[in-house]
C-alpha cells in the first residue's frame, strides 16, 4: 500500500530495518520504528510487526477456528464488519471489498473463538482491518491474538471500567504538564478520548499511511502510549481550548473529541515521546496510576520486551485475574449501595416512625372499636408490645 517512490535515505533505512528483522535485533527495530517515517512500507512491516509482538517464528498451526463453538459477540462482529474498509483501500471493487470483509470476519472470529473469554468491543474491527491489510489474512490472526491478549486486553473485558481507568490517567498527565490548561478542561469523565485510545486511533484516522505509521510507533512502545498521544494532542491545542469559555463545557467536550485537521502524525509522535520521557506514569504520584490493576496491560505490557516475553496463556491468566477484580469491585459497589439504601431508610424511619406508629395505632383502634369490647381488651394487651418494638428499633 506504500508508495513505490523512495529517497536514498529511505532505501538506507529500509536496509537497516530488514537487517534488524533478519537479526531479530528488537532494540534496533524499536528505534527505527520510532524514528521519522517509521517502518516505511508494508513489506517491511510484515516481518517487523510480528517480531515486535513476539509472535513465534514456527508455531504449529492450530485446529481450524470453524470447529470451535460460536462466540457470544458474533452478531455484533457481523454488523461492524459490514461497515469496514470505508476509507481505505481506495478504488477496490465491490467484489474485492466483499472478499476483504470476509477475511476480516475470519480473522476476528479466529481470535474470539480460540480465546472465548475475550469480549468484542465496537471499534475492534478498525484495528484488525489495519493488521489484515498489512499482514494478510494468513498471518494477521496470530498477531491480532497477541495484540488482543497482551496489549489491548483492558478493552476486551466484560466491562469498560479498566478502559475508563486508563482514561483517568489523562488528568495527572495534563495536570503535571500544564496546570492552567487542566484547570480549564471539563471536570466530567474523559470519555471524549475513548474512541481514540480504545482503537489505537484507527477509528478516527482515515489516512492509511498515517495509521500504519502510528501503529509502528505504538507497537514499538508500551501499551500506555495511546493515552500519552491523546494527552500530547490536547496540549498541542492549548490556545484553541483556552479560547473557549470555561463555562461552555459542551463545546470543550466536543472539541476534545476531535483530532486537529490536518493531523501531523510525525509532530504528534515527537510530542508524545517528549511528554512520556518527561512524565512517565510512575513519576506522576497520582491516585489514578496507583489504582491501575497489577494485571492491566499498562503494567504487564510496559515495554516491547515485556510483550515479547509473555505467552498467550499469560494473557489469559491476566484476563481471568482482571475479571475476578471486576467482580470483586462490583460486589463492593453493590454492598456500598445497599448500605447507603439501608442508612437512608433508617433515617426516614427515625424521622417518621412515630408518626407512622400513631397512624397505625389509630387505624388499629378504630378497627377494634368496631369489633366490640373483647377486641378493645386485646388492643390494650398488644399495644404495649407494639410500642416496645417501635421504641426498641428506633433506639438501635
Amino acid at each position: 500500500m506504500a508508495s513505490s517512490k523512495s529517497s536514498v535515505s529511505d532505501k538506507d533505512k529500509g536496509a537497516l530495518i530488514a537487517a534488524a528483522c533478519r537479526d531479530r535485533d528488537v532494540p534496533a527495530l524499536v528505534r527505527l520504528a520510532t524514528s521519522t517515517a517509521g517502518l516505511l512500507s508494508d513489506g517491511l512491516r510484515r516481518t517487523a510487526w510480528p517480531l515486535l509482538l513476539g509472535c513465534p517464528e514456527h508455531d504449529a498451526p492450530p485446529p481450524p477456528w470453524t470447529e470451535r463453538p460460536p462466540h457470544k459477540d458474533e452478531h455484533q462482529v457481523g454488523l461492524d464488519v459490514a461497515r469496514a474498509f470505508v476509507y481505505y483501500p481506495a478504488n477496490d471493487s465491490h467484489r474485492q471489498l466483499d472478499r476483504r470483509r470476509s477475511d476480516l470476519s475470519s480473522v476476528i472470529l479466529h481470535v474470539l473463538r480460540r480465546h472465548p473469554a475475550l469480549c468484542y468491543f465496537q471499534g475492534y474491527h478498525d484495528i484488525v482491518q489495519v493488521f489484515l491489510l498489512v499482514l494478510g489474512a494468513h498471518d494477521a490472526a496470530a498477531a491480532v491474538a497477541r495484540l488482543s491478549l497482551l496489549r489491548i486486553r483492558d478493552f476486551m473485558l466484560s466491562t469498560l471500567d479498566p478502559a475508563i481507568s486508563q482514561l483517568h490517567l489523562l488528568r495527572p498527565i495534563l495536570r503535571a504538564a500544564d496546570p492552567e490548561l487542566m484547570a480549564h478542561l471539563p471536570t466530567s469523565q474523559p470519555s471524549f478520548a475513548l474512541a481514540h485510545t480504545i482503537t489505537m486511533f484507527a477509528h478516527n484516522i482515515h489516512d492509511y499511511a498515517d495509521i500504519t505509521r502510528l501503529f509502528d510507533f505504538f507497537l514499538a512502545h508500551g501499551a500506555v502510549m495511546p493515552i500519552y498521544l491523546f494527552a500530547a494532542v490536547v496540549l498541542s491545542r492549548r490556545d484553541d481550548l483556552l479560547d473557549i469559555e470555561h463555562e461552555d463545557e459542551d463545546v470543550l467536550y466536543v472539541t476534545l473529541g476531535k483530532l486537529p485537521q490536518p493531523f501531523d502524525v510525525e509532530f504528534h509522535i515527537a510530542r508524545t515521546l517528549e511528554l512520556y520521557e518527561r512524565l512517565p506514569p510512575q513519576s506522576l504520584g497520582s491516585w489514578e496510576w496507583w489504582k491501575i490493576s497489577s494485571s492491566s496491560v499498562l503494567r504487564t505490557a510496559a515495554t516491547v520486551a515485556d510483550v515479547r516475553r509473555l505467552t498467550l496463556q499469560d494473557g489469559e491468566r491476566f484476563l481471568m485475574q482482571q475479571e475476578k477484580n471486576i467482580r470483586r469491585q462490583q460486589a463492593l459497589c453493590k454492598a456500598s449501595q445497599n448500605a447507603l439504601y439501608i442508612k437512608r431508610h433508617i433515617c426516614i424511619y427515625r424521622r417518621y416512625g412515630y408518626v407512622g406508629l400513631a397512624f397505625i395505632v389509630g387505624a388499629y383502634a378504630l378497627w377494634l372499636g368496631r369489633r366490640g369490647p373483647n377486641a378493645r381488651y386485646f388492643l390494650y394487651g398488644s399495644l404495649g408490645d407494639l410500642l416496645n418494638k417501635f421504641i426498641g428499633r428506633s433506639a438501635s
